[in-house]
């Protein structure tokens, strides 16, 4: 079947009788490609890495994110196989081999789902967010980091940084714990003596009914954390990121919590929902953190949202790509909860995405551009890997006798 029958049977429905389809035209993964951006970020966790997911209907799908092995590895489980199955595609990704997946792999998967979330969004010619439910809000609230923006610079201070984000149109203001260059040495009791008076400067610059965060960088140990939050408490911050060390957070979370009276948002180094449900549902954390593509994609992130809403728990994700930023804001679009976005894009042009979001006067606005509403330039790109062929060998999928996947 081409993309012109596939399209044609779907367009002569209404829209919402297409959005509720539950089954496509069938069509088969022909190919998976993956490519470098020119400049790209070499952390796993901030792969800017992209994915497309091709189709012999003639519908590609983009995605982004992962690193060239563990992009093979998932993808080879795609070759051949129905793309409009995104959940069970979702767990044999997952569960076809010996090691649950790690983070690196989780962001590799993440990836892929969310080309197919795309193809998804494109054979029904409607927005993902409209696939998920539809928007619930009028646009995503940004905050900018430590003032990165147009017409701000590092010679100015941090309560006239603080100043020109809210005057842009940001929600908040963000800024770091005492921020240093990266490989420099970091004094913790140094910092923690710097702390109030720059969170002073944020609190004055942001006014009265303005909003500031600062991020500890998961660098302080508890006690120095449970300090860090009790010097600021009375400045009113919209929250206090990564306070405590990601080896420990699991422990260290609860025990600030019983201490700190200040909001606290963690989860930016965090893989799927098992990293965080119960500190969530016990409220240990006000917001979590988690980002596209590294908790496993849109699949993995209505999820996280779902517990997020039953325990009135509100998400900021960590910034991320620009195609993961767009996905964004069609999953965190149909949250019901608190949503608060961390943009860096501002002023910034992506020549290898030239379409990617609408962003105006610090929000991000939904479109009505079918899938994921983005547009790469492969002349921009250098292609690293093309998977054809099924990966089969040691993959080790079972099934209960209704079909469903299961643990080996």
């Amino acid at each position: 079947m081409n993309r012109r029958s596939i399209l044609k049977s779907i367009l002569a429905a209404p829209l919402a009788t297409r959005a509720a389809r539950a089954s496509l035209p069938k069509m088969k993964i022909t190919r998976v490609e993956v490519y470098t951006p020119p400049n790209p970020n070499p952390l796993f966790n901030q792969s800017d890495h992209v994915v497309t997911v091709e189709t012999d209907a003639g519908i590609t799908g983009i995605g982004e994110g992962g690193s060239k092995d563990t992009l093979e590895q998932c993808a080879g489980r795609l070759i051949g196989q129905d793309p409009q199955y995104i959940e069970r595609l979702w767990q044999d990704m997952s569960r076809a081999f010996f090691y649950p997946p790690g983070r690196e792999k989780m962001h590799a998967l993440g990836a892929l789902d969310l080309a197919l979330w795309d193809i998804k969004g494109k054979v029904l010619n409607i927005p993902v967010h409209a696939v998920l439910g539809g928007m619930v809000r009028n646009y995503c609230e940004c905050y900018s980091t430590s003032g990165i923006i147009p017409n701000v610079h590092s010679g100015m201070s941090l309560k006239e940084r603080a100043q020109a984000t809210i005057a842009a149109g940001y929600r908040a203001f963000r800024m770091g714990a005492a921020d240093l260059p990266a490989n420099t040495t970091f004094n913790t009791h140094e910092a923690l003596n710097r702390l109030y008076d720059e969170c002073v400067e944020a609190h004055e610059g942001v006014g009265k009914n303005g909003d500031w965060c600062v991020d500890f960088h998961q660098r302080f140990d508890l006690s120095e954390a449970i300090r860090g939050c009790d010097l600021i408490k009375d400045l009113a911050p919209y929250f206090v990121e990564d306070p405590v060390r990601a080896e420990a957070f699991q422990e260290d979370l609860p025990k600030l919590r019983s201490h700190a009276s200040v909001p606290i948002a963690a989860g930016e180094e965090w893989g799927n929902r098992w990293d965080f449900n119960k500190l969530v549902e016990n409220h240990d954390i006000d917001y979590v953190r988690a980002t596209l593509p590294n908790v496993g994609g849109i699949t993995e992130m209505m999820k996280i949202a779902a517990i997020c809403e039953t325990h009135f728990v509100g998400i900021i994700p960590h910034f991320t790509g620009p195609i993961a930023t767009a996905a964004l804001v069609h999953c965190l679009g149909t949250f019901s909860g608190p949503v608060l976005m961390e943009y860096t894009f501002q002023g910034k042009t992506v020549p290898h995405v030239p379409v990617f979001v609408d962003f105006k006067n610090g929000k991000l606005y939904p479109n009505d551009r079918p899938g994921l509403g983005v547009e790469i330039d492969k002349k921009q790109l250098t292609q690293i890997a093309e998977i054809t062929q099924p990966v089969t060998n040691r993959a080790q999928t079972y099934f209960r006798p209704d079909g469903s996947i299961t643990n080996w």
